[in-house]
């Protein structure tokens, strides 16, 4: 099979990542392998955003089993399908639900993540919003009226949503920016869609605006950025939260539960239908979602929604669901990944490749020898050996790979505890206590 041509730019970044153990933002076409069924399935959820619909998916594996490359990847597709992207990781400090400001972080974080087909990268939001003015005052020159009777009529639909009176309030104050020359005007409408106003003051003194996207609306903010996007020609928006982990870490029941809550009230409304244009991307471990004490299961409600199809076993797969757990890479898969890697390497050229092909096959074997199946199944470590082995060969010629094989020091990938939690008291201090 021929390689294509690999930019150094992208080869760097790839690189660059993987050594560290975490994921490239691009050229993530040039390493995947495998899971063609869930990207298959992803791929049907992509389109139903795009004709309207919605769809919620929590997509469960193991740490290190390759989740937020799986989730970058169905990124990088939803842009292709014209989609708009946000995204951020939950952590201590940004939650679904809050009232010390976390959920307002969360919020802020994923717009600032904005991305779109010609900016992939993330900092979307200022495009995102001159594209649709630029299409209001083209469409006002066209049709003879005032730009501004155009914004309004445009957004009018906006105000059948919680809070979109402001949010419209504050697209016309950008466009009066636009027009008067002002930057500090249409930097302050900016910074309010990124729900980056602490105090509705301080919003209402720079923007004549009453309300502010804070921890209580959250969510409502999600739906109106959804239906703006479509104004503004965009297919619709998929939302994607990683590391929901971090809420099953959270050591005040009271907090856990309002997350919870939180995550039911997006669930029903996408299960019926509630919203439109609009996706959900939930990143987690099974713990986050099985464990009965403090996972997403503890929750009866969500517990009865998100349980598995009874006849989905002996090997038998299902889809369609809103769980999506990734399947195990295969031995199969990850000598393709490898060779992969080594062809990044190479930046697509077979000639510069700097280890043989019987190097791939070998290093697996000691990979099995040092920690067993779990280099496939949660292959992150072995991937970071892999090219931390080619980075010292690239470095290094005339090296024998045989005889670093032989020194690559592997353990399985387990996730550190940080002891993170919320500061609203510890109720289970011993439950995660292992013997």
């Amino acid at each position: 099979m021929t390689k294509s041509k690999i930019r150094t730019r992208d080869r760097d970044t790839i690189l660059q990542a993987l050594a560290a153990g975490v994921v490239p933002r691009t050229g993530l076409q040039h390493i995947q392998v495998g899971r063609n069924a869930e990207i298959t399935a992803l791929v049907r959820d992509i389109d139903r955003i795009a004709g309207g619909s919605s769809a919620l998916r929590f997509v469960i594996g193991e740490y290190g089993a390759g989740k937020t490359f799986f989730l970058n990847l169905v990124r990088l597709i939803a842009l292709e399908r014209r989609c708009v992207t946000i995204h951020a990781d939950l952590a201590p400090d940004r939650r679904l639900h809050a009232t010390g400001g976390q959920a307002r972080a969360l919020y802020a974080e994923a717009v600032r993540n904005m991305a779109t087909r010609t900016k992939a990268d993330g900092g979307a939001l200022a495009s995102v919003v001159e594209r649709f003015v630029t299409e209001c005052v083209r469409d006002g020159e066209a049709r003879g009226v005032l730009v501004e009777n155009v914004i309004e009529e445009r957004l009018a639909r906006l105000q059948d949503h919680v809070g979109g009176y402001d949010f419209a309030a504050v697209l016309k104050a950008y466009w009066r920016g636009s027009e008067d020359g002002d930057e500090v005007l249409k930097a302050a409408a900016l910074r309010w869609v990124r729900g980056e106003y602490t105090t509705k003051t301080e919003a209402r003194q720079a923007l004549g605006v009453r309300t502010i996207i804070d921890d209580g609306n959250v969510y409502d903010g999600l739906k109106l950025l959804s239906e703006f996007v479509r104004l503004a020609g965009y297919a619709g928006l998929l939302v994607v939260f990683d590391e929901m982990v971090n809420l099953y870490k959270l050591q005040s029941a009271q907090a856990r539960n309002q997350n919870f809550e939180q995550i039911l009230r997006v669930l029903n409304d996408v299960l019926q239908g509630n919203v439109s244009g609009i996706g959900f991307l939930f990143g987690g471990t099974p713990e986050f979602l099985m464990d009965t004490r403090r996972g997403l299961y503890s929750y009866q409600a969500l517990q009865s929604r998100l349980s598995e199809n009874a006849f989905a076993g002996n090997g038998l797969i299902d889809m369609s669901g809103p769980v999506l757990r990734l399947q195990s890479l295969t031995p199969e898969d990850l000598m393709i990944l490898l060779a992969n890697l080594r062809n990044v390497f190479a930046e697509g050229d077979p000639d510069r490749h700097l280890v043989p092909d019987e190097a791939l096959p070998a290093f697996m074997a000691h990979c099995n020898q040092r920690i067993g199946e779990a280099y496939f199944r949660t292959p992150r470590n072995t991937i970071k050996s892999f090219v931390q082995l080619l980075a010292v060969l690239e470095q290094n010629p005339g090296t024998d790979w045989r005889s670093l094989v032989d020194e690559v020091n592997l353990a399985p990938d387990v996730e550190a505890s940080d002891g993170s939690g919320d500061d609203g008291g510890g109720d289970e201090d011993l439950a995660t206590l292992r013997i």
